[in-house]
């Protein structure tokens, strides 16, 4: 995971290599421990960006200099979709922090975050998410090699040395299998949003962003 990664306008600036899938306007995103933040929770509402590496949340209103929320797919664990009788539609789940150069993980623990669906349904985009999910389970995580390998279901201070998958998925298999729910807005991105030739797009790691790295 990481805060307030680069945006150009108001959506990510992609990676290297990133597809971007689909999108969702107008949901409810929910975090916990966010330094700039008094009290560390967040609860604002924005777009959620799902590509082939991570999730990535915009708000449309910053709160206390927090605008964005990047979480990579092999970072999120424990995710679950909940229906509730009272109440949206929601995904919860935990994601693990990248840590620092130099960090020790034990020093970081997961964040746990809330995605709520309270326009529309979500008969689109949550079988997509679960599905890219499955598959990059598949593949075991790149560890440092100083690094024990512990489940996540075993420590909580454990996490992926690495937050970029060994094979890519499927995507354009996973968006023809993909059902399409009438009562659900998401977006579907059939042609990339960005030039995949410009020289904005990042190298495929994860830093902390500089000052004027924030909300072009």
């Amino acid at each position: 995971m990481a805060v307030n990664p680069p945006l150009m306008g108001a959506m990510p600036v992609p990676f290297q290599g990133e597809i971007f899938l689909l999108r969702r306007d107008n949901v409810i995103f929910e975090v916990d421990k966010i330094p700039s933040v008094r009290g560390g929770q967040v609860s604002a509402k924005g777009t959620v960006f799902v590509s082939n590496v991570r999730v990535v949340y915009v708000t449309y209103k910053p709160v206390d200099g927090f605008y964005a929320f990047d979480m990579p797919l092999l970072y999120i664990h424990e995710e679950k979709f909940n229906q509730p009788i009272f109440g949206a539609n929601n995904i919860t789940g935990k994601v693990y922090p990248v840590i620092p150069d130099g960090e020790h993980s034990a020093l970081y623990s997961p964040h746990s975050f809330k995605i709520i669906f309270k326009e529309g349904g979500c008969g689109t985009f949550v079988p997509l998410f679960f599905n890219l999910l499955k598959f990059l389970r598949q593949f075991p995580p790149q560890t440092n090699e100083s690094q024990s390998h512990i489940s996540v279901q075993q420590s909580n201070s454990y996490v992926y040395n690495d937050p970029f998958p060994t094979a890519s998925p499927p995507t354009d298999e996973i968006m023809r299998q993909a059902y399409v729910d009438p009562n659900d807005p998401t977006k579907i991105y059939l042609q990339q949003p960005y030039d995949p030739n410009q020289s904005q797009l990042r190298r495929r790691t994860y830093v902390s962003p500089r000052p004027e790295e924030g909300q072009l």
